[in-house]
């Protein structure tokens, strides 16, 4: 029988985070994780003899918040490179290519090569895009509570606000139709907003995926070397170097409750860690249906609530291959000429649909089918970060792909779809693609089930308004607190949300360190 005053569960980047922020606090901190490992899908793995990104390597909002300086990441290993271009947005149709830098005069140039008559509309979006962007990203690093976001608005003097406010209701098509007649200025960002969230850009409340050009303007993309798991390996030696206690190949198996109080957790093993405080870093349904078990009294609405919700299904695949060569894209000697020799294989390239196929690609999903040309972000990480190669010094291909549902027809084992993924992606290189490539693996929605505990091999992702998280509204995903006294949530299910961010384990730390020392004053009183 162990004992901690914190016990954090979950070993992906908001786990860590909130693991060490508190070590840091001077709190005894224990982290469980499942796996073998830490890092969870910001992991870089081992395979086919060389390294891979489980999900997509790019860092952009992380580096925009507080705590790589906050916990000393770059002590602890964590450097980050800089590609040249932040993306490339080609298309299934071959249309004319464009760039986003994170220069803006050098992103409006390639536009008035490419799409003349779109750069009025991108320099109008930019007037309107750029405050409210801060504005989020100011909001993202802030406490949440009323009082600190007025504070935080307040000192913009209110710049960006009344926008935010009317984005965070619209949609993400509707705002961006209001600033782009092409629809291949449109579709990128769209790409990797709803898309990536399994949503149409029709969808009222995706109107903050617009920002996500302002977003790459304010903040350089980032690559960490040696991969996107260096940014967890680095938190994960930050939190032991403040003490902290981490046990991998440990799953828990339920919360210990008494009184209507945590007061420890068991594993699956049978060994019981005695704790008052409980960070659940990982899916909250799964906390609520599999952790608790005679629910106290005024928690049952809460637990209740989440029981009832249904278990959305997966649907982003990715494959990894070893090439035996770079290939060539068919729009790389168009990319050279119109951007001063810009390498096309130096920064990740999303390939978006039309917006018809991309209704076609929703049409499809629940019928348990991949759309024809599907939303794709090819990317080939040992380009920019040569450390990445293999030991023979072969590089690396990763081909993300949007819609890809869980409950596919005939079940995954027997799909040719991951073939039809490469023969697209081969079709979209001038040079034989497929012949470059030597070895390749595929995760799909059921792999992120059965190696990371996704059920469905779904990711939760925090959907909340501006609104409701300024009020305070589902106070354990806006404020990490819930109704069970000791138990708390963080990760990509609470604010604000999913992708490389790490702030919900921030917040989380400091929201269960003061829970703590108010405890401990309230005994010492007595």
């Amino acid at each position: 029988m162990s004992e901690a005053e914190v016990v954090v569960v979950g070993g992906g980047h908001n786990g860590l985070v909130c693991a060490a922020y508190l070590a840091r606090l001077g709190v005894d901190t224990i982290l469980i994780e499942a796996r073998s490992s830490v890092g969870g899908c910001a992991s870089t793995v081992d395979d086919l003899g060389a390294r891979f990104n489980i999900c997509h390597c790019e860092h952009n909002l992380v580096r925009a918040m507080p705590i790589i300086e906050e916990l000393d990441l770059a002590t602890y290993g964590l450097k980050y490179l800089e590609t040249e271009a932040s993306s490339i947005c080609a298309f299934h149709d071959e249309s004319d290519p464009w760039v986003i830098y994170s220069d803006i005069e050098k992103t409006l140039a390639g536009l008035a090569a490419t799409h003349p008559d779109q750069v009025d509309g991108y320099k109008r979006y930019l007037r309107d895009a750029l405050p409210v962007a801060r504005l989020a990203l100011d909001l993202a690093a802030t406490q949440p509570s009323s009082y600190s976001f007025a504070s935080r608005a307040l000192q913009k003097r209110g710049e960006g606000l009344s926008r935010l406010l009317r984005w965070s209701r619209s949609s993400a098509m509707e705002i961006l139709s209001h600033y782009f007649s092409d629809w291949h200025l449109i579709m990128p960002t769209i790409s990797v907003g709803p898309t990536v969230w399994g949503l149409a850009p029709e969808t009222p409340g995706t109107g903050m995926a617009a920002l996500g050009y302002a977003t790459r303007h304010i903040n350089r993309v980032g690559r960490p070397q040696g991969g996107s798991g260096s940014l967890t390996d680095s938190t994960k030696v930050s939190f032991e170097s403040a003490g902290g206690e981490v046990r991998c190949g440990s799953r828990v198996e339920n919360v210990l409750i008494q009184d209507g109080s945590i007061r420890g957790v068991r594993l699956s093993d049978g060994e019981i860690i005695n704790t008052r405080a409980v960070v659940a870093a990982c899916d909250p349904k799964r906390v609520f249906v599999e952790w608790i078990g005679e629910t106290p009294r005024k928690a049952r609405k809460m637990v209740d609530k989440w029981r009832q919700l249904p278990v959305p299904e997966g649907y982003e695949s990715k494959i990894d291959a070893v090439l035996k060569e770079l290939p060539e894209p068919k729009w790389g000697e168009k990319i050279r000429a119109t951007h001063n020799g810009l390498n096309p294989l130096g920064q990740t390239t999303i390939i978006s649909p039309s917006p018809q196929d991309l209704i076609e690609a929703h049409e499809m999903r629940p019928l348990g089918e991949v759309a024809t040309k599907p939303t794709m972000l090819i990317d080939i990480p040992s380009v920019p970060d040569d450390t990445l190669k293999t030991s023979s010094g072969e590089h690396i291909l990763s081909l993300e792909v949007l819609f890809t549902p869980y409950s596919i027809q005939g079940g995954w084992d027997n799909s040719s779809e991951p073939r039809r993924w490469l023969d697209i992606w081969n079709s979209l290189m001038g040079s034989e693609g497929s012949e470059k490539i030597e070895e390749w693996r595929v995760m799909t929605p059921k792999n992120y089930e059965n190696e990371f505990s996704m059920h469905r091999g779904h990711t939760p992702s925090f959907g909340t308004s501006p609104l409701s998280t300024f009020f305070g509204r589902d106070k354990e995903l806006t404020r990490y607190k819930t109704s069970i006294e000791g138990l708390y949530l963080s990760g990509a299910a609470t604010y604000p949300g999913a992708g490389i961010v790490g702030i919900s384990g921030r917040n989380a730390a400091y929201v269960v360190s003061r829970a703590i020392k108010g405890r401990d004053r309230l005994r010492k009183s007595k």
